[in-house]
């Protein structure tokens, strides 16, 4: 599996838009953004900082969210169980667009 298109594929048709929703954020907020597939899964690379996006059954996964502490009354909600680092975004609720677009503003910005 060497790209996003790829990785994918793999997933039904409305996870699949959940994906590109997702990627398109990246896109829109960070127009130098660097993809590949690290991992297994797709990786966007923000200034020096990688950020990962892995999706499964019932949410879609956003690593690593370390390093965010002015965020953190933010991500609480989409805290993983048991996990520190991770956000998992239910396939039941809407996307938090505005959340994704900090996570990178501030991923980015530690160059």
């Amino acid at each position: 599996m060497n790209n996003f298109e790829t990785y994918i594929a793999h997933f039904p048709k409305e996870i699949q838009e959940r994906l590109l929703q997702i990627q398109n954020v990246f896109k829109e907020t960070y127009p130098h953004v660097e993809e590949s597939i690290r991992y297994g899964i797709p990786s966007f690379k923000v200034g020096k900082e990688h950020l990962y996006m892995a999706a499964y059954k019932k949410h879609i996964g956003l690593y690593p969210m370390y390093g965010l502490e002015h965020l953190e009354d933010e991500l609480i909600l989409y805290r993983g169980k048991n996990t520190k680092d991770a956000l998992h975004f239910p396939h039941s609720q809407e996307l938090p667009f505005d959340l994704i677009t900090k996570i990178i503003l501030a991923k980015a910005s530690k160059l």
